[in-house]
């Protein structure tokens, strides 16, 4: 009783498969039910390996498988596949057990055409380069020494700390400016367009640095964007643009300044080693000290000949003294006698001058007593007629004085708040004012009008 109470369980439980086993189950039924079949599609992160062995995506609209094409067939085609060719793949379906993936083993590949996305590509490129977007004479030169290098990837993405490494190695002593930015997606082309831009208005970098990591063709299809060419190319610092591998082109790469196979190669353009530096430093210096001593020794030779030339300084300079000498001698007797002669002209000249030195001073005194005489009558009239006419003004003031009215009987009336009372209607009964008499001041109040 208990062994078929067992044998029904066992046949009731559902089979526990290896899974080695089960891809080859899996695989099998693909031979059987597919194989041989033809796919067309879209070649898509297409890679040959060191062995000869070909990997890539064969993808449309709505999905994408994986390829590999051995080293035999893929010896056959008549030129390397690349990315965008649309393709008629032929071969048998399978399961690579290593990674449980579904895949196709290519025999055969028949051109169809080049994919929608290259055409994209290749419009976009005849476009813009028809425009002058490409021209070589726009190209700027890339600086070997920046001051400062500008980056723009994504933070976390691995090219950007391939680029880190790069320049730390390098040039560890300029600063790097990150303006992270999505690489990858729809929103990518507007905000590495928006990174871009805020690196445009910087003064503290010279060069800018567009980098991300390879992938397939969707994955850097953002860096064909148009609108995001034009912003490259309006970039008004020198680009470098180092997207994807070597292999990889966008229409960035066009757009820059300068197009680098890889992210670590774009640093490596901008990035002159200290090393390098030194060493060129090193032979400048040399250059300079031989250029120096040429130059001292040819002057040390144009001396020694002029040396030549002249002999011996103190025998030049003892025959230029003894000429002195002898012209001093011939000339001391001329200064005596011509010192004696503008003694004696300055002896008459005086004797000459006196009686008429004398009569003018006394003439000039005369006039000065003349001038003096008038000088104080005059200052006495002015004096006599000022103080007349500050007495007649003294007496006019006097004869305005309002004391002098008041002292014939006048009172000064005003209010509460001062102001003078000078009519009837400006006060009320009851009112009371202040009266301003010659010897004080007194109030009253308005009795009746």
């Amino acid at each position: 009783m208990n062994t078929r109470f067992q044998f029904e369980e066992s046949r009731n439980t559902p089979r526990i498969w290896a899974v080695g086993e089960l891809c080859v189950l899996i695989a099998d039924v693909l031979q059987a039910k597919f194989n041989p079949v033809q796919v067309q599609g879209e070649v898509s992160s297409f890679a040959r390996a060191s062995s000869g062995h070909c990997y890539f995506n064969l993808k449309d609209e709505s999905g994408q498988l994986r390829c590999a094409m051995f080293k035999r067939a893929a010896s056959q085609l008549e030129r390397p596949l690349r990315d965008g060719d649309l393709v008629v793949a032929k071969g048998n379906l399978g399961v690579y057990a290593g990674r449980g993936d579904l895949q196709l083993i290519v025999e055969s590949v028949q051109m169809a055409g080049q994919g929608n996305l290259y055409e994209e590509f290749l419009k976009i490129k005849a476009k813009l380069m028809a425009e002058g977007l490409f021209d070589a004479d726009k190209k700027r030169p890339i600086p070997m020494y920046p001051k400062g290098i500008g980056v723009v990837t994504s933070l976390g993405a691995a090219a950007f700390q391939d680029v880190l490494i790069a320049l730390k190695r390098r040039v560890p002593h300029i600063p790097v400016v990150l303006a992270p930015a999505l690489v990858q997606g729809q929103e990518a082309p507007r905000s590495i367009a928006q990174a871009l831009r805020s690196l445009y208005d910087r003064q503290d970098i010279d060069v800018i640095l567009l980098v991300r990591g390879g992938g397939s063709v969707e994955d850097l299809w953002c860096f064909n964007d148009e609108r995001l060419a034009r912003v490259v190319a309006q970039s008004p610092l020198p680009l470098i643009s180092g997207v994807g591998h070597e292999t990889d082109f966008t229409i960035v790469d066009f757009c820059a300044d300068l197009r680098a196979a890889t992210p670590t190669a774009a640093a490596e353009l901008v990035a002159t080693p200290t090393d390098q530096m030194f060493n060129e430093l090193q032979a400048y210096q040399l250059m300079m000290t031989r250029l120096m001593n040429t130059r001292l020794d040819r002057d040390a030779q144009v001396l020694d000949t002029l040396q030549l030339k002249l002999g011996r300084p103190s025998l030049y300079m003892s025959k230029e003294r003894s000429k002195l000498d002898l012209m001093e001698h011939k000339l001391l007797p001329s200064l005596v006698r011509a010192q004696e002669r503008a003694q004696a002209k300055l002896l008459m000249a005086e004797q000459r001058l006196a009686p008429s030195l004398s009569l003018g001073f006394e003439r000039a005194q005369t006039a000065l007593h003349q001038l003096s005489t008038r000088l104080v009558a005059a200052k006495d009239g002015r004096m006599k007629a000022h103080e007349e006419s500050l007495a007649r003004a003294q007496l006019r003031l006097q004869l305005l004085d309002p004391s002098l009215v008041l002292q014939r009987g006048f009172a000064w009336l005003s209010d509460e708040n001062g102001v003078p009372v000078t009519s009837r209607q400006s006060v009320q009964v009851g009112q009371v004012l202040a009266a301003q008499l010659s010897d004080g001041a007194l109030q009253v109040k308005v009795l009746a009008e």
